[in-house]
């Protein structure tokens, strides 16, 4: 029990739990409605897409979520206007700008001789070196987004179900589009911090793809995919605390470790549920009589 409750007794330690439970809750939320939209390609491009940014912001000693945030902008805007050429899936769009993005990222890191501290926590996370000013500025942002979301949940459920139909009931695709695609990027550039720019597409997803098996409404996948990101982050810096391992590694881990163990026993779309249905099944049709 002491053990448990060592952590919260270090400053250090209380800033990264705050900050992981908020990074946690608030991408389960906006998870779910990338879930929903099938778009997952589209976290990975845009964490990805702010790494020119960041380069670019540690070339002229800039400010790296800064550069971060505004290439991951600017990249989530042009996918969502090129996105509406009918011609084009938005998954081919957002592979051009991907691979696009983190080439030149890549370009411009060759042009430095040295890597510093800093940009390598862009790429890998570095949660416990956060400030009490760091924690306040995530939950405001988080804030902001979670009620953005929520207020706009129904126009994003319609375009995400289909996207003609709402365009026709005279629902402002283009418009939602970039919402949640800057929603999603402020989200990703929040959780930098966290996780890092590598594993950052986990916490989005994975939270909100395991809520996704064990409901099908969306205000319970809502609350279950921010539950699962809250507890998991938290149970994440535990364990990297007890072992002595990396941050974020750590929390994508269990994340990964619940989504293992819900699709193996979600009630009704688990391996386990089928295959005791289809053993109920079979023992009905030998105990049935035949004609």
């Amino acid at each position: 029990m002491e053990f448990l409750l060592e952590p919260w007794d270090l400053p250090f330690m209380q800033r990264a739990f705050a900050v992981a439970a908020v990074v946690g809750l608030v991408c389960g939320v906006v998870g779910v409605f990338v879930v929903l939209r099938g778009m997952a390609f589209i976290g990975d491009a845009v964490a990805h897409s702010a790494f020119p940014g960041v380069a670019l912001a540690y070339a002229f000693n800039g400010n790296l979520l800064l550069g971060g945030a505004a290439a991951g902008i600017t990249t989530a805007v042009l996918i969502a206007v090129v996105s509406q050429n009918r011609r084009l899936k938005e998954d081919t769009v957002i592979g051009v700008f991907f691979a696009f993005a983190f080439g030149l990222g890549i370009v411009l890191v060759s042009t430095r001789d040295s890597w510093t501290t800093d940009l390598s926590s862009f790429l890998f996370g570095q949660v416990l070196a956060v400030s009490s000013g760091d924690v306040w500025t995530v939950a405001g942002i988080g804030a902001v987004l979670v009620a953005l979301v929520l207020l706009l949940r129904k126009e994003l459920v319609a375009v995400s179900l289909d996207r003609e139909t709402a365009r026709a009931a005279g629902l402002p695709v283009l418009r939602l589009d970039l919402t949640l695609y800057i929603v999603v990027t402020a989200t990703i550039v929040m959780s930098l911090e966290a996780v890092g720019n590598i594993l950052v597409l986990a916490l989005l997803i994975t939270p909100a793809a395991t809520a996704r098996m064990l409901t099908e409404r969306l205000w319970a996948m809502t609350l279950l995919a921010s539950a699962i990101g809250c507890a998991g982050s938290v149970a994440g810096l535990y364990v990297s605390y007890a072992y002595d391992l990396a941050a974020g590694g750590s929390v994508v881990v269990v994340l990964t470790g619940v989504f293992a163990v819900v699709w193996c026993l979600a009630p009704r779309h688990g391996p386990l549920a089928r295959a005791l249905r289809l053993r109920r099944g079979r023992t009905a049709a030998i105990s049935s009589p035949t004609v």
